[in-house]
């Protein structure tokens, strides 16, 4: 007999109340706290109630609130105004069983029905099939990870036994306001026709929030539904850098600052917005020969070429991945490279370089500028680059693990690219034309202008005399 218990412990444990413990504790498959700055999500549990959720609706109104509804299907059974005036006016619905039955006592194919009816009744009355959904007392059970995978389990990061009609509602106040933080989740009760559940319960409840609702509004919170938290938490996970990545970037950028008086880099255009640097040295790699003719030896000058390592980091935390980031490299270089000409034109000491040299990791489509890819030749240089490199794109970039083969991992192993002197002074001349075009084009507006005023003056002066 002390056997059969014991493995009936077991079993329950396994069943019910690890998965509970896992996800209230880890959060495991469950959403139930916002990573937000002044947004604040209120869930109702257990309605709709005839009585008191039309009073609800109407204080949300009131102060432009958007909240989560997670119905309970037996109560919406009859109720589909009410459902689709949840759904019209902004707000979530989400599911809560059919009826209000722990997960713990219904075996895995029972809990699926509950929930396929209640998302029925839901889409019956609103046309919208809810993905959300709240285990009633937000316990699990093992087989719902499985089952249930289609759907986003919420539970939730405050609770106040509002439930509860002996608790008051100035002593409900009391506890709702302590919990007016940023990405809170509120579980709140609009119905109180459940087990354990005081009927007229809501009626604190409504009083109570209203004051948080006031309070809020005061200090600038929105109160938004789940979905809106829910988009808002993952942008900003997207965008968040952990602190060993902030200090990589920083000490990144102060070496740049430091390379750059070293070398007496020169800036390229603007120097708040600069897209790359250059400096005049020496070539020191191997003999390249140009596709169209030409060559660069070791020992001739070139203008090597530094992207803006700000400028770099900006795109790169906003890039979803190293292919992104190129792209957008890539633009801001197409946008630079008549800069760049211009004043390579104009800088005595680059009168004698044979072509504009650079190193990168992210070349594509380098090529359609005028640059020609050529592999960096084996040896240390091309291994400490390479190094580099990736961990510089792993720092910078918001990428995953999930390189896909050979063909992804050279787009973004490093190359060096170099563009024959004749080629980027082709771009000056294309700019220079660009001016003039656009020089000329404005004498034209001008001389029609005063044309066109004259003639004007004329005709006054005509009208003048014969009054």
């Amino acid at each position: 007999m002390e056997n059969l218990l014991l493995w009936g412990l077991y079993v329950a444990s396994f069943y019910a109340f690890l998965p509970g413990l896992i996800s209230r504790t880890f959060g495991f498959r469950v959403f139930k706290k916002g990573r937000v700055e002044k947004e604040i999500s209120l869930t109702f549990d257990d309605g709709p109630d005839p009585v008191y959720t039309p009073k609800l609706l109407d204080l949300l109104a009131r102060y432009n609130a958007k909240a989560t509804f997670f119905i309970v299907g037996s109560h919406a059974e009859g109720q589909e105004e009410l459902l689709r005036r949840m759904k019209d006016e902004g707000h979530n619905l989400g599911i809560h069983n059919y009826v209000h039955k722990s997960n713990w006592l219904m075996r895995p194919r029972t809990v699926k029905r509950q929930i396929e009816r209640t998302v029925a009744i839901i889409e019956q009355a609103t046309g919208i099939r809810s993905t959300y959904y709240r285990p009633p007392w937000g316990i699990i059970n093992v087989f719902d990870y499985g089952n249930l995978g289609y759907l986003q389990i919420v539970l939730w990061s405050a609770m106040f036994g509002d439930w509860r009609i002996r608790l008051g509602s100035e002593r409900l106040k009391k506890r709702m306001l302590k919990k007016l933080r940023p990405g809170e989740v509120m579980l709140l009760h609009d119905c109180g026709m459940t087990f354990g559940a005081d009927k007229d319960a809501p009626q604190n409840m409504l009083i109570a929030l209203e004051a948080y609702l006031e309070e809020g509004t005061k200090r600038g919170f929105r109160f938004v539904g789940i979905e809106e938290m829910m988009k808002l938490t993952e942008a900003a996970r997207a965008a968040y850098s952990p602190f060993w990545k902030k200090a990589m970037v920083s000490l990144w950028l102060l070496w740049e600052r430091a390379f750059h008086v070293m070398f007496r880099l020169k800036t390229v255009g603007d120097v708040k917005d600069a897209a790359f640097h250059y400096r005049v040295t020496t070539y020191n790699g191997e003999n390249v020969e140009f596709a169209k003719g030409g060559r660069v030896e070791k020992g001739d000058r070139v203008a090597e070429l530094h992207f803006d390592n700000k400028k770099l980091s900006s795109i790169a935390a906003t890039s979803k991945s190293p292919v992104a980031t190129g792209i957008r490299m890539l633009r801001e270089v197409e946008q630079a490279l008549p800069l760049l000409a211009n004043q390579l034109a104009a800088d005595h000491e680059a009168n004698d370089i044979k072509a504009v040299y650079g190193v990168t990791m992210i070349h594509r489509g380098a090529d359609r500028l005028g640059f020609e890819i050529f592999q960096l030749p084996e040896g240390w240089f091309a291994r400490s680059t390479r190094i580099y490199l990736r961990i510089l794109i792993r720092v910078l970039t918001n990428t995953k693990q999930n390189a896909k083969g050979k063909k992804k991992r050279d787009t973004i192993s490093p190359r060096m690219l170099l563009m024959p002197v004749n080629t980027i002074r082709q771009y000056a001349t294309v700019q220079l034309s660009k001016v003039q075009e656009e020089a000329e084009r404005l004498t034209d507006v001008v001389e029609r202008t005063i044309s066109a005023a004259a003639d004007e003056a004329a005709q006054l002066g005509t009208k003048t005399t014969a009054i």
